[in-house]
């Protein structure tokens, strides 16, 4: 079992920035890649960013050049920098980590409101 907890989100106005956190707990030797997903109202929850062990990230077109995923491994924690944020970045965002064999492990979801 993996336990990961989120942190960092909040209100922001658009062009701002915030940084997102997540600690994983618990199977942590098992964790292979790591990620977020958001879900806004009313829509189905997207990937946002991913970063693999060996630290490849891969994003969504409509975060690309804006986002920057990044993990410290001896802390086993992964962190989302957002940048230049659009009032459709507005969204709860969830910490994803895939582990072999514990599967995937999702955090509770933290909210993001960027303000036009």
């Amino acid at each position: 079992q993996v336990q990961l907890v989120e942190s960092g989100g909040g209100l922001v106005q658009a062009g701002g920035s915030l940084r997102l956190s997540c600690a994983a707990s618990g199977s942590i030797n098992s964790i292979r890649t790591m990620g977020w997903y958001r879900q806004a109202a009313g829509k189905q929850r997207e990937l946002v960013a991913l970063i693999t062990s060996g630290g490849s990230p891969r994003y969504a077109d409509s975060v690309k050049g804006r986002f920057t995923i990044s993990r410290d491994n001896a802390k086993i924690t992964v962190y989302l920098q957002m940048n230049s944020l659009k009032p459709e970045d507005t969204a709860v965002y969830y910490c994803y980590a895939i582990g072999v064999p514990s599967g995937t492990s999702w955090g509770q979801g933290t909210q993001v409101t960027v303000s036009s």
